[in-house]
């Protein structure tokens, strides 16, 4: 990967940044106002005091934090939303300590304030998010291992939200590429994995909103109804984050991203219909031609991808179908849950 030549903010530049930001307060996101911290005083401060380090780091913003995906908003600023961004170093071998503590103690005399918002003082819920950071710790941090280098049995039991992590947000440099390299190992479940994922969710899917939902209602289990249109509604975000061949993340912003991926995004409001109405009368069939009416267009996007041979509505048959196309034995054989 191409050498980055940093060079240094002038005043002028970055009173322009500064002002830039604060017009904006409170509506500025996330990814925006690290990389412009950045740009303000991180550039600065390692083409003066780190020169000699610039061939070995990697600068950006990923890992957790509605503000690497991009979903932050007025109400994310109420805990963990700083200025602040992720220096990425390689192994003790290539910087040792004392140049990682001296890394460390210029990121933290940085400018608390910036763009309206302010550093805090302690480390955010959940540990240390940004700063200096190695590559290998926060790789085994998300993924088990310090170099991205996944078993198969830990692509299937890895939280899909780690891996989602992992690979989001912006790198603004990176002159070795070791953290390009990891974050591209990681961009998607190999295809064997995405196949395993799809038929187990595909077969909750056709368990619980094909036929349980209705099987519920006329038990006169209501609330057991509701439970099954959730599970439904679960497999189907998996699933279309899966024919997406995009990760899912943390639930809390699933919907967010499920509205804003290129296929099949209308069905979030199909989705939450099925989550925020009761179960009762004539609802109970109307929810369940929405179900139907789902599976169909999950169907046609299995049979577009030539991920499934069934032709039929029942999304069971596909489930297995699907899981019949894996091209590892081993993995095919496994039982079709075993990735869910």
């Amino acid at each position: 990967m191409q050498l980055v030549i940093l060079s240094g903010a002038s005043g002028s530049e970055r009173s322009r940044r500064i002002l830039r930001l604060e017009q904006k307060e409170n509506k500025v996101k996330g990814l925006e106002l690290a990389r412009e911290y950045y740009k303000t005083y991180g550039e600065p401060m390692l083409a003066e005091q780190f020169p000699e380090l610039l061939p070995k780091l990697a600068a950006g913003l990923t890992g957790s934090g509605s503000e690497c995906f991009g979903f932050d908003d007025e109400v994310s600023r109420d805990h963990d939303f700083e200025p602040g961004f992720c220096l990425f170093l390689p192994s003790e071998e290539e910087v040792d300590r004392r140049t990682a503590f001296l890394l460390e103690r210029a990121y933290a005399k940085l400018p608390k304030e910036f763009g309206g918002c302010t550093r805090s003082l302690l480390a955010p819920v959940g540990g240390a998010r940004r700063g200096v950071i190695r590559i290998a710790d926060f790789l085994t941090e998300k993924t088990g291992t310090p170099d991205g280098v996944l078993t198969l049995q830990q692509w299937l039991s890895l939280p899909e939200q780690s891996l989602a992590e992992v690979t989001n947000g912006e790198l603004w440099f990176d002159n070795r590429g070791e953290m390009t390299l990891a974050r591209e190992r990681l961009a998607f479940y190999p295809e064997d994995v995405r196949r395993k994922k799809l038929a187990g969710n595909l077969l909750l899917m056709a368990q619980a909103g094909q036929y349980n939902y209705l099987r519920c209602i006329r038990h006169g289990e209501t609330g057991a109804a509701q439970l099954a249109a959730g599970e439904f509604v679960k497999g189907c975000m998996a699933v279309i984050f899966l024919l997406n061949r995009q990760y899912q993340p943390y639930y809390k912003w699933s919907f967010r991203a499920l509205r804003a991926l290129p296929k099949l995004s209308l069905e979030a409001e199909l989705l939450e219909y099925l989550l925020t109405t009761d179960n009762a009368g004539e609802l109970a069939q109307d929810k369940y031609d929405v179900i139907e009416g789902i599976a169909a267009d999950i169907i046609d996007d299995l049979m577009d991808q030539g991920l499934t041979k069934a032709n039929c509505g029942d999304l069971e048959k596909h489930a297995y179908s699907v899981n019949d196309g894996i091209a590892d034995a081993a993995l095919r054989n496994l039982h079709i849950l075993a990735a869910v």
